[in-house]
């Protein structure tokens, strides 16, 4: 469900700053593919979107954006962050977060939530848009950890190499087999839930 939330929450975002008619004025397009894990397998759940860079008007005229950038990155980030705490809001109210068994908690922590920055992280509009198809479409058939990653397996655990980002040093972890394999589950999606989605100009017809 919190995924499902995730992805409603960027699109109505994005759509909504495509449709200002104090920007673009237009219907965006969206390409996102889900990712969950981090290089150490931790759960670290997180879309990548391919927007084109402008939208298409109701007079089926293109609208290219004005510069590098679609929106203020800013501006992104508290609307985000507005649609994503008021969907998991109404979720809890609808009894869809079944797990959630004290709503009184949740309701303080997604007020805290509310009271921190939260960040989008946007790169600028590229000519190249292949590469950047290329390299989100490993995302769409990849899981967690691929072979070469995988150093040993024995009874003291399982030994792999990760890329630490704050050093851009690459290393190496280990984990005990059951602490593998829980980390590992964490990247099965349940089923039903499709790593990529289209939205808007670009959505399935």
């Amino acid at each position: 469900e919190i995924h499902r939330l995730l992805f409603q929450s960027v699109w109505s975002t994005l759509k909504a700053f495509g449709q200002d008619p104090k920007r673009l004025g237009g219907e965006l397009g969206m390409t996102a593919v889900l990712h969950t894990w981090g290089q150490t397998l931790t759960q670290h759940v997180h879309l990548h979107c391919l927007v084109p860079g402008g939208a298409l008007r109701k007079d089926g005229q293109w609208q290219p954006s004005k510069g590098n950038y679609l929106f203020p990155v800013k501006a992104l980030s508290v609307r985000f962050r507005g649609y994503m705490v008021a969907a998991l809001r109404q979720a809890i109210d609808r009894g869809e977060l079944s797990r959630v068994t004290h709503p009184g908690e949740v309701d303080r922590l997604l007020d805290d939530l509310m009271q921190v920055s939260w960040n989008v992280y946007t790169k600028a509009c590229l000519n190249h848009g292949g590469t950047v198809v290329d390299y989100l479409g490993r995302y769409t058939y990849r899981i967690a950890i691929t072979n070469r990653r995988i150093l040993g397996v024995d009874d003291d655990g399982v030994r792999f190499t990760y890329k630490d980002y704050r050093t851009e040093q690459r290393k190496v972890m280990t984990l005990t087999g059951q602490e593998f394999v829980r980390r590992f589950l964490q990247h099965i999606l349940p089923k039903g839930l499709m790593r990529v989605r289209h939205y808007g100009f670009l959505a399935n017809r």
